[in-house]
């Protein structure tokens, strides 16, 4: 009897298959659907994407950071430099974002890595207050109170809203499928084996540090990627917005909810904090509180959110990682 790594199932085919008609349905949203749709999408998205790196970072890195709203800001700050200063169309600088944030977040990790456990995720928060009032002193690009897309003047509405929603749509598969493979590979294994126990993988030759770096840029990278298509979006972009604290604290409740350490986690949890959020924002203070309760209670009672609870009743996975065993 021969003995083989499995490392799909018939579901997660199967649901590979339903996700690649529900793009391609998606992707014809514009040509039928509401703008209000597109924006409300467009808007999720950035919230999935920002949470699909803290995921990255915190659930499998065990890198918990409080600060990566630095990298949301810096995308957008780096979207508006290019477009204004340099001319380029803001759709194309959306990735170009992407990248200069990753760039500067090198050298701003030697100094967050000089920290460990609750002191780096303290570090990542002084650094990004560092870095938005920095901005917030630089004229150029409007100070503290911000500035407007300008070089979004003159497009078509149905243009701009259709485009922002396909590049919306083709960085949320991205992001998905890169993850994914990422944590199929063996550099993914490797990151798992650190997150569980940092000294032993080192011990069999893993280079911790280098992991470490690598994983840190790319959730900078993606973070800037969601910061970039929010603020080309919503044609203004301020310190104060850009560099909001909550945007990691929203990414860290979308990450509980649906379950830390699962690619899974964040889409369901990005759906139930849009449901929340469409239905339950206008009531203010009410409704910040209403998510911490609800936080509370799935930490309390489901450690492993919705996704884990329901793989551990149902056994069902969309896209697995783990390699099994089989006949």
């Amino acid at each position: 009897m021969s003995i083989h790594v499995i490392r799909g199932t018939k579901g997660s085919q199967a649901s590979l298959g339903v996700g690649a008609l529900l793009c391609l349905i998606a992707a014809s949203l514009p040509f039928w659907g509401e703008s209000s749709w597109m924006r409300e999408f467009v808007e999720i998205a950035c919230y999935f994407i920002f949470a699909m790196m803290w995921n990255l970072l915190a659930g499998y890195g065990g890198m918990v950071s409080v600060g990566q709203q630095a990298f949301f800001g810096l995308g957008g700050y780096a979207m508006l430099s290019m477009s204004t200063f340099l001319g380029i169309n803001p759709f194309v600088t959306i990735p170009l974002a992407a990248i200069a944030t990753a760039l500067i977040a090198l050298p701003v990790s030697q100094l967050a890595f000089r920290l460990h456990g609750g002191y780096f995720a303290i570090g990542t928060w002084v650094i990004s207050e560092v870095i938005r009032l920095t901005i917030a002193n630089v004229p150029a690009v409007g100070g503290g109170s911000g500035t407007s897309l300008t070089a979004m003047r003159g497009m078509d509405r149905w243009v701009r809203e259709s485009t922002t929603y396909w590049v919306a749509l083709a960085c949320v598969v991205a992001s998905i499928a890169i993850i994914y493979l990422f944590l199929r590979s063996k550099e993914g294994l490797a990151l798992l084996a650190i997150r569980d126990n940092e000294a032993a993988a080192e011990s069999q030759g893993i280079a911790v540090g280098r992991m470490k770096l690598a994983v840190y840029l790319v959730a900078a990278f993606g973070c800037g990627l969601a910061g970039a298509l929010y603020f080309v979006s919503n044609l203004r972009i301020s310190p104060d917005a850009a560099f909001d604290v909550n945007w990691t604290a929203f990414a860290i409740f979308i990450v509980m909810i649906g379950g830390i350490g699962r690619i899974e986690g964040p889409i369901i949890g990005s759906l139930v904090f849009w449901a929340l959020n469409k239905f339950f924002s206008d009531y203010g203070t009410w409704y910040l509180m209403g998510l911490g309760i609800i936080a509370i209670v799935m930490t309390l009672f489901f450690r492993q959110g919705v996704w884990g609870y329901l793989h551990r009743k149902l056994g069902f996975e969309i896209l697995p990682v783990q390699r099994r065993l089989g006949d």
